[in-house]
């Protein structure tokens, strides 16, 4: 059978075409780069849009747009995967996603980021909804009983709306609450 070099060459610009369309869509089928012109805080489904930017050692570092509730583990997903030198330890992929946070996958070897964003939020800020009972440990006025209810709050009730939602947790009344806001993010 002889294939002409005309049917050849259309046989291989598929073939590229295919390659170029499943690179783009990344491992899930799913990716979701955050368009040029996106300045909207809402996605398609009419809930507040999260905007993340992933760098380092991923396929497609760059920022995306997700929805409340997704993980760190949609994120990497999003942008393609990890690449063969990342350090997957670095980073905890059940971690719930913030608003304008920065994921950064380390390579194998190198030094880890001081610190993976998501406890301590841009400005220095310890996130509720992300913090560990050491990290609200560090706040006034809260010690390890206080960091428990905070935690035993945001179990039972799911993540912090808006600092206020402070309010809710047994034991933090006006005065703590003021302290605590300017210190804290969700």
């Amino acid at each position: 059978m002889r294939i002409g070099v005309g049917a050849l060459l259309v046989l291989m610009l598929a073939g590229l075409l295919t390659a170029i369309v499943v690179s783009l869509l990344g491992a899930t089928g799913q990716a979701r780069p955050l368009p040029p012109a996106a300045t909207t805080g809402i996605d398609e489904a009419g809930g507040a849009a999260l905007y993340v930017h992933i760098l380092g050692a991923v396929a497609s570092p760059g920022v995306y747009q997700f929805r409340d509730g997704e993980r760190v583990v949609d994120a990497i997903a999003a942008a393609g995967g990890f690449t063969p030198e990342a350090d997957q330890k670095t980073v905890n992929l059940a971690r719930f996603l913030s608003d304008g946070e920065q994921i950064v996958v380390s390579v194998q070897g190198a030094d880890p980021p001081p610190s993976e964003p998501g406890a301590a939020a841009p400005g220095g800020k310890v996130n509720i909804n992300t913090a560990s009972s050491a990290e609200l440990d560090t706040l006034p006025r809260v010690g390890p009983t206080m960091a428990a209810r905070i935690i035993a709050w945001r179990e039972a009730n799911g993540r912090f709306r808006s600092v206020d939602d402070l309010l809710n947790v047994p034991g933090i009344g006006d005065k703590t609450f003021e302290s605590l806001k300017d210190l804290v993010s969700v």
